[in-house]
């Protein structure tokens, strides 16, 4: 859905870099990458420095950077093309288990305004610094994820939970996984990480259960489904600002 996005603009000097953030490295990200069969670089950020450096909370976000290396817009929400967007819960195949259905139809509650988004990317492709969306740096600054203590330490369990887990130390990598959600609670990408390592066979919807099951202890306060009707479907994402 990008690359065609990415092969219209490429002529115009923008390229497009995507990374997969997945504590497993090329295991978890290698089956999308190559159904995706990228032509732009394609990276795998094993230990999420995107979520560190970039204030990455979820995803798909995104960061506009200039032909100088600059920020222009920090990371915020990235919906894709209109035209990829999805099918209605209608369209679920009905061979789905329950729990699948039910996240496929929050899913589909998520709102994110990919019009005026990539109207505004592709105002930028084309005047580049003289678009009205690329903005200052002290706009740039404004709008980034303040990067406190919490979220500093937060970072550095997450990490530490990482390694743990990419060792074979997973019960182990479960505390800090914790402690990570609990010090950035806002942190989606921390939580979906951790919730899709507790893997629910080996099905097509393995890594996208994220919750408990009749028969395995969950380790976690919150899951995909429980935790995204809590806090609304349409929060799920920032509202996008030009």
């Amino acid at each position: 859905m990008w690359q065609a996005l990415r092969n219209e603009a490429k002529n115009k000097g923008f390229e497009l870099v995507t990374v997969g953030m997945d504590t497993l490295g090329a295991a978890g990200c290698r089956e999308a990458m190559e159904a995706a069969n990228a032509e732009h670089p394609a990276l795998i950020d094993q230990h999420h420095a995107m979520a560190d450096l970039f204030g990455v909370v979820n995803i798909p976000s995104s960061i506009w950077i200039n032909e100088q290396g600059m920020i222009v817009r920090p990371a915020e929400s990235a919906p894709p093309p209109p035209r990829s967007q999805q099918g209605a819960p209608g369209d679920l195949p009905a061979e789905l288990p329950q729990r699948m259905i039910d996240i496929m139809t929050e899913a589909s509650k998520i709102q994110a305004d990919a019009e005026s988004y990539h109207l505004a990317l592709q105002d930028w492709i084309e005047k580049g610094e003289d678009s009205q969306f690329a903005l200052d740096p002290d706009t740039v600054v404004a709008r980034s994820v303040p990067r406190d203590a919490d979220n500093a330490l937060g970072h550095a369990h997450f990490e530490l939970a990482s390694y743990l887990e990419s060792t074979g130390h997973h019960d182990r990598a479960i505390v800090h996984f914790r402690e990570a959600h609990r010090l950035v609670p806002d942190s989606w990408t921390y939580r979906r990480q951790a919730w899709s390592l507790e893997t629910v066979g080996d099905g097509p919807f393995a890594r996208f259960w994220q919750g408990p099951t009749p028969d395995k202890e969950w380790p976690y306060e919150g899951d995909w489904l429980t935790d995204i009707r809590n806090e609304g479907a349409e929060n799920y994402y920032a509202k996008w600002k030009p």
